[in-house]
């Protein structure tokens, strides 16, 4: 059913809501807008998967390059990452448009609340240790593309946000480093993920690119507020995001 021009003005400023949260955790912005096109917009779990991808793509390259720019970022291993996650993202991605919509919905739901689990315990943490010239292990790098660009495949989105807390516990990497990091393994996965869902009719096109026009204005703000926050704010602020989509998800009927 075609959308009128009031609701792709109100698609514009939701994108744009979301852009500003999408750069403070480094994120494409996935983890707050499909539980929101499912729970308010009532799609099903592929069709928000895929509709978000569409604003996910432009955001992730932007957030890349804005992450880049500041100091800590790992070169390689952003490269190793980005390299070897396009090919596990379409294995992930060709078996999530054939899954049950519940089942692929249940699952994001519970990956998000073990993240928001994880997150909190460790923004608790009496100490917090941060190497500001963390590199990742080329072998590292490798199983982290692979697993994490099939997380992305399967739930459109997550591949990062499996990665970051990986990076910061194994490395002692900063969380907003990590959070770039995040954002290169994702970024050429994205498009692959983009393509298999549009293929499978998986994709509302005019609401995504609404929503990719608002995120792409706003995504350098919440870059550049992810760079200011302490660490601690910073992974709480993470793990209260990860925990309102998983109660969204598990929300929906």
């Amino acid at each position: 059913m075609p959308i009128s021009p009031a609701e792709v003005a109100l698609d514009v400023l939701l994108g744009a809501g979301i852009g500003v949260l999408s750069g403070i955790v480094g994120i494409g912005g996935g983890l707050f807008i499909i539980p929101l096109l499912g729970v308010f917009f009532g799609l099903s779990q592929q069709r928000a998967q895929g509709t978000a991808l569409v604003m996910v793509v432009p955001n992730v390259l932007l957030g890349l390059w804005r992450y880049a720019r500041y100091r800590g970022f790992d070169a390689r291993g952003a490269g190793l990452l980005a390299l070897l996650a396009p090919f596990s993202t379409y294995v992930g991605a060709r078996l999530a448009t054939a899954a049950p919509s519940r089942a692929l919905r249940v699952g994001f739901a519970a990956f998000l609340l073990a993240l928001a689990l994880f997150y909190g315990l460790r923004s608790r943490a009496s100490e917090i240790r941060v190497d500001p010239d963390a590199r990742i292990p080329p072998r590292i790098a490798v199983l982290l593309g692979l697993v994490g660009g099939f997380v992305s495949g399967v739930f459109g989105v997550g591949g990062s946000l499996l990665t970051v807390p990986l990076m910061t516990t194994l490395h002692a990497m900063g969380q907003a480093t990590a959070q770039g990091m995040g954002l290169a393994l994702v970024a050429p996965g994205t498009v692959v993920n983009l393509v298999v869902y549009g293929r499978a009719g998986n994709v509302d096109w005019v609401r995504g690119m609404a929503l990719a026009v608002g995120g792409v204005a706003t995504m350098p703000l919440g870059v550049a507020i992810a760079h200011r926050l302490p660490e601690r704010a910073l992974r709480a602020f993470f793990a209260v995001m990860a925990l309102l989509g998983a109660v969204g998800l598990f929300l929906r009927r």
